[in-house]
């Protein structure tokens, strides 16, 4: 069954409608919960599983479901779990928190990825709000002098800069964010984290589903970037396209933090995602590939600003 097709309610239903045998009856969608009852949480994961969830996230949602029906009092359909209590998500709001990263704006825009310091730099004269520096090779200096470069290039105008991956480049040229994969962060030991913290500079995270979305908000990152909402060929994913009716759902359960949709997202399809909730989206070759860069990102920004 195709998630991408589906509101969050729908959703819900079609596990209901999968597993009713073991809820009872649910004519109105509702049925008594006990909260050791163990048939629930296993046909809440089967049911998330035959949706296309993969097993991690399907375990999450099981949880969730569990606690919220236990805390509410009876198993509802049409309530898809988005209470951060529910998933056992620290207190919000993510900036009140004394681990908490610096704060980041809110709607953080259209959200350019680009490939190297000239592409930030045109990027940043055309007016686009967010860039991300994300720069790919093996050479330390090559690094470091894009780095600075991207640094430079966005002085003087009102674009904020992340770069992605490189930490220690980022701290040492003063950027204003970085921007990590989850295999990035979990890679960090306690000390650079704290490093990355201390120097001032904002964090965002890149998710791919509701287990990730929980092991990011350990960190209280400044934002969360959200997908593969399409799919897209710069990266090889291990994760299905996730779907602008989960990325709603992602939206209203992550609604502490600044997020940003991103994956295979172009002009036709950013109304759609900036209808889920989120505050940022993210583009790639929706800019770099168009024969004009400039008019390309004037029109996407139109769109967001809507």
């Amino acid at each position: 069954m195709n998630t991408a097709t589906l509101d969050s309610g729908a959703i819900a239903t079609a596990i209901v409608e999968v597993h009713a045998s073991r809820f009872g009856q649910v004519s109105d969608a509702r049925v008594s919960f006990d909260g050791n009852d163990d048939p629930l949480h296993r046909g809440v994961k089967q049911g998330c599983a035959a949706l296309g969830f993969i097993d991690i996230d399907a375990e999450c949602l099981a949880r969730a479901w569990c606690a919220q029906t236990e805390r509410t009092g009876g198993f509802d359909a049409r309530a898809w779990p988005a209470n951060p209590v529910d998933f056992g998500l620290r207190p919000f709001p993510p900036t009140a928190r004394e681990d908490a990263f610096p704060r980041c704006p809110t709607a953080l825009g259209l959200y350019a990825v680009l490939p190297d310091a000239q592409w930030v730099g045109r990027m940043a004269g055309a007016g686009v709000p967010t860039v991300q520096l994300r720069f790919k090779s093996d050479d330390a200096q090559a690094i470091e002098r894009e780095v600075v470069a991207a640094v430079e290039a966005v002085r003087g105008t009102d674009s904020l800069l992340f770069i992605n991956d490189h930490w220690q480049q980022a701290i040492d040229a003063g950027a204003y964010g970085l921007h990590l994969g989850q295999e990035d962060l979990d890679a960090l030991s306690p000390a650079q984290l704290q490093a990355i913290r201390a120097s001032g500079m904002r964090l965002g995270v890149s998710t791919h589903g509701y287990a990730e979305m929980l092991r990011a908000d350990r960190a209280s990152p400044s934002y969360i970037a959200m997908g593969a909402v399409y799919p897209t060929t710069l990266k090889r994913m291990a994760t299905a396209p996730q779907g602008v009716a989960r990325l709603a759902a992602y939206a209203k359960l992550m609604h502490g933090y600044p997020q940003v949709g991103i994956g295979g997202i172009d002009e036709q399809r950013m109304p759609e995602v900036a209808a889920t909730g989120v505050g940022s989206i993210a583009v790639v070759r929706a800019i770099v590939s168009d024969p004009d860069p400039e008019a390309a990102a004037a029109r996407l920004m139109a769109i967001c600003g809507r």
